[in-house]
């Protein structure tokens, strides 16, 4: 079994997330074994799908993977069934063709597509939106609709709408205060800092079981195809302990990379920079993710566990910080003294910086790979550092942007630069046998 459905939108912010959330809320009260993937590079969003249906959340990105290695992926859920949100709109990607869109993730897994349409302030004008979407591509695979912020005096004509432009109408979600969620700069407030986030998921399950058709919904999974397994990750070591901070600062982690690592033979021990004052015992690598650092500040430049990590990492700890984790091992972070590993100030600015996927290619050899080897990875941030690092080459997939990143050396990967292990199983491999070198602290 392999039923599946991709929950695609119109644009971002129609509504895409709330109707996902919704779905698996109410497919979770009937009782059914679900999995949810993300589109594209998103952290947060899964964050959500993971408080919904209780079970990690997995991404599904087509700059990063292979269409073989996608329907790979989404073939590993086989007894479940999977909802798939979507990224930006349908086929929004890179440059003007969309390449790597959700559209192509839908092509590739074969995986039928729901329309989330925003009507608020549309009404007949929203036949031509559903019309275009439907036919803008070959083999759209665009098969019903729901209506974000719609009526129930509306659904109605809303539902001619729909069949009258050759799709269909499985229900709408009306604007609920109670259920909404907020966001920020980088996208959607954290699940975790949503004080009543169960009761606003319950309410969105109790919408969605009073105006989505899940029964029809139900049956458009089920018109799918088998799909392949992925093949076993062959270990490189054994029981290497690999410190990875996880707490309200550092949640930018995507379950691959975590999945990639125990895999090749490494014991996860999760840790929090800002409530743990020590790093955990018998460590060998040490994994320092993105998220919000700026916003746990005070706790973080106040907790002695700084100063354990940046003497851990001078000494040789095999270590890999992204984005956030790359601005904790700056000396300050807006003006705030953080770890003291990189010699630099980080600081905010008033606008995304270098945003997006690079291709990044290694000028020196380092922890992760030899120099002129590469790997795919992603940016998205609005901090900035006075030494951004020179150890890589990030390049724009359109070739017409480059700069100099990330701090690399033998046992030291640090730059804004998020990466996605399954991209390039050797960056993981290295990093688990460098670790497997050193002396536990």
């Amino acid at each position: 079994m392999n039923d599946r459905v991709l929950i695609a939108g119109t644009n971002s912010g129609c509504g895409k997330t709330t109707v996902t959330c919704a779905l698996l809320r109410a497919l979770k009260n009937r009782g059914l074994k679900l999995q949810s993937f993300k589109c594209g590079p998103d952290y947060i969003d899964p964050m959500f799908h993971r408080e919904v249906i209780g079970v990690p959340a997995r991404n599904l990105d087509p700059f990063f993977s292979t269409p073989e290695q996608l329907r790979c992926q989404l073939g590993t859920a086989a007894d479940r069934v999977s909802v798939l949100e979507g990224v930006m709109g349908y086929y929004d990607g890179i440059g003007p063709q969309g390449d790597c869109s959700t559209y192509h993730v839908a092509k590739a897994t074969q995986t039928p597509v729901i329309l989330t349409v925003n009507v608020r302030g549309m009404y007949t004008s929203a036949g031509a939106l559903i019309r275009g979407f439907r036919d803008f591509r070959p083999e759209s695979g665009v098969a019903g609709v729901i209506f974000n912020q719609a009526s129930k005096m509306l659904y109605g004509d809303l539902c001619k709408i729909a069949r009258d432009a050759g799709v269909k109408p499985l229900g709408y979600l009306p604007r609920a205060e109670e259920a909404v969620i907020g966001s920020r700069h980088l996208g959607l407030i954290t699940a975790a800092e949503i004080a009543d986030l169960r009761q606003r998921l319950d309410r969105l399950g109790e919408l969605a079981e009073q105006c989505l058709d899940l029964d029809a919904i139900l049956a458009l999974t089920a018109e799918t195809s088998e799909l392949p397994k992925q093949q076993p990750i062959a270990p490189v070591a054994k029981d290497v302990r690999m410190a990875v901070a996880r707490d309200e600062a550092f949640c930018f982690l995507y379950e691959e990379n975590l999945r990639a690592l125990e895999a090749l033979g490494c014991e996860l021990v999760f840790f929090s920079p800002i409530h743990d004052a020590h790093l955990p015992a018998g460590v060998r690598g040490l994994y320092l993710p993105g998220g919000y650092p700026e916003l746990h500040l005070e706790e973080l430049s106040q907790n002695p566990v700084r100063h354990e990590i940046r003497r851990a990492v001078e000494a040789g700890l095999p270590t890999v910080a992204e984005c956030g984790g790359f601005l904790y091992l700056h000396d300050t972070l807006d003006g705030a003294e953080m770890a003291g590993v990189i010699h630099a100030a980080a600081y905010r600015t008033d606008k995304l910086q270098r945003f997006g996927y690079v291709n990044l290619t290694a000028e020196r050899d380092n922890l992760l790979c030899h120099t002129g080897e590469s790997t795919r990875a992603h940016e998205f941030h609005y901090y900035d550092s006075a030494d951004n690092g020179s150890g890589f080459t990030a390049a724009k997939p359109t070739g017409k942007r480059s700069w100099p990143c990330v701090h690399a050396g033998d046992t030291l990967y640090a730059g804004f630069p998020h990466l996605y292990f399954p991209a390039n199983m050797t960056f993981a491999e290295n990093f688990v046998r460098k670790a497997a070198t050193y002396a536990a602290i």
